[in-house]
């Protein structure tokens, strides 16, 4: 796509990656092996945790940790959540310790480690990995994108866009290869074999982006606004501190005899739906903000709110759908039988696809005049992401007694859900780079990824609560709210239009 503008853009001699700097070959093998390990160890998350003693009759695997479905989301969620909350802390070690590549490369192994603990049996190096993986997961998503922007001569350089295009390739090429290859083996074979499998691609990731880290931009190495001694200081203290306190209270706990999963799950729950709220109160009532910035921010509000929902929703394609894939879907089509792991390379595939018809779209309706803003285009993405689970709502009623559906409905629900994706994840980070308080720029790309923390702590907290997040009258529930959303983002679209000010 972009190569034709070589000649303009780089000297002969020097070699590119279709057409763009070299360095984004390194970071475009990095992300694509890093989301090759995380969305392979993720397609095995749920199964692995509901999988208890091995099935005589079917030939199935056991070995996992056999808990309950309600667990098991709720596990699930508070992991996805935390990935996207380890973003903010990411970033902030990347502009204030170490610098966007050093962060990398320290992600890099804290990830591969956790993977290599996910490989060893046990519940308590299970736990060791999803932690070390969440917050290996935080430091490198908030980084390695920053490193893209680097290779070029800032926001007007003609081949960037471009360049996070190829970005975006590599992270759903990851993703959709992932399932096949880890989920098959993991899940079909040996669950810790998969997990290794994934350690060995974000291996892979690690080692070719310290071999190619001398194409990278010097600006990656720089240190944006490092810490002062005064401050490093007090930033160790207020951490051991902390370190402490929570060991103090835990070792009492286990202690006293006390211990259960729900002392770890509910504050991190509490934590992930608090946290955003407490984020985003700070920016609003900030002084220094002009009455533009406020006004924005408040409009902000809306689109947060909305992602939320959306996010809570969309997150279940791997556990509340992945669950029923496994038990209530035929695990074959037109003779061909397959993992039900495969069903989460259908998004990343889905994607690849449809994302570069939505950009042309909206490209031909906006030469017409005709193109939807921000915020029609994400009430359509609620409504299509409601419109997903009323359709989840008919091959549950299907699914009766031994009763197992065709795996077009899934198939279905995913494309669905995809479409909404595509009105609402990259409108979603554009309208947060638009309506950022200047004094908050660099921030609030991390308090976007919050929505996502939001939404799927609200699922983790239904699930501890009891709520059966695979009830027929608990997915038309969440449908209708979404629908409902959308509609009242729409209904209310002028006046959140008038908050945006000069923001379309």
């Amino acid at each position: 796509m972009a190569s034709s503008l070589t000649k303009d853009s780089a000297s002969p001699a020097e070699k590119t990656f279709f057409g763009h700097p070299r360095g984004l070959a390194t970071l475009f093998m990095t992300e694509m092996w890093e989301r090759f390990s995380y969305y392979g160890m993720r397609a095995l998350l749920v199964y692995y945790l509901v999988s208890g003693g091995a099935d005589a009759a079917t030939g199935s695997q056991g070995g996992g940790l056999a808990m309950t479905a309600a667990t098991t989301t709720a596990i699930y969620s508070v992991y996805v959540s935390m990935v996207y909350l380890m973003a903010m802390p990411g970033g902030w070690f990347g502009d204030r310790v170490w610098g966007a590549r050093k962060t990398v490369a320290i992600a890099g192994f804290v990830i591969m480690a956790g993977h290599l603990s996910l490989a060893l049996p046990g519940q308590a190096m299970f736990f060791v990995g999803l932690i070390l993986v969440a917050a290996g997961s935080g430091l490198l998503k908030a980084n390695i994108s920053t490193m893209v922007g680097h290779l070029y001569d800032g926001p007007d350089d003609p081949r960037r866009d471009g360049g996070f295009t190829l970005f975006y390739i590599g992270i759903n090429l990851g993703a959709f290869v992932a399932p096949f290859v880890v989920g098959t083996i993991g899940k079909e074979h040996n669950w810790h074999l998969g997990f290794a499998l994934a350690a060995v691609g974000m291996g892979l990731g690690l080692v070719q982006f310290l071999i190619g880290t001398k194409n990278l931009s010097p600006k990656s190495s720089e240190v944006p606004n490092p810490l002062s001694p005064e401050e490093r200081k007090a930033v160790l203290t207020k951490l051991v501190f902390a370190v402490a306190g929570i060991a103090v209270f835990y070792g009492a706990v286990v202690a006293l005899g006390m211990y259960t999963l729900n002392w770890a799950l509910i504050p991190l729950t509490l934590a992930g739906l608090l946290i955003p709220i407490a984020v985003l109160t700070r920016i609003k009532r900030d002084k220094d903000l002009s009455g533009a910035e406020q006004s924005k921010m408040t409009a902000y509000i809306w689109f947060f709110v909305a992602a939320a929902v959306f996010w809570m929703i969309y997150d279940q394609g791997g556990s509340t759908l992945s669950l029923f894939a496994d038990s209530k879907t035929a695990g074959s089509a037109f003779g061909f039988g397959f993992s039900a792991t495969w069903y989460q390379s259908l998004n990343p595939l889905f994607v690849m696809a449809l994302a570069p018809v939505f950009a042309w779209l909206w490209l031909w309706l906006a030469r017409k005049n005709q193109e939807p803003n921000t915020i029609v285009k994400f009430a359509m993405g609620l409504v299509l992401v409601g419109a997903s689970f009323f359709v989840f709502i008919i091959p549950m009623g299907m699914a009766t007694g031994d009763t197992k559906v065709s795996p077009m409905w899934l198939v279905s629900i995913y494309m669905i859900q995809t479409i909404g994706e595509l009105c609402v994840s990259p409108v979603g980070l554009s309208v947060t780079t638009k309506m950022a308080p200047q004094k908050y720029a660099s921030q609030m790309m991390g308090v976007w990824f919050l929505a996502v923390t939001a939404g799927d702590c609200t699922t983790s907290l239904l699930s501890i609560a009891g709520v059966d997040l695979n009830g027929t009258w608990v997915i038309g529930f969440q449908a209708a709210a979404a629908a409902l959303a959308g509609f009242a983002v729409y209904s209310y679209r002028k006046k959140v239009q008038a908050l945006m000010g000069d923001v379309h």
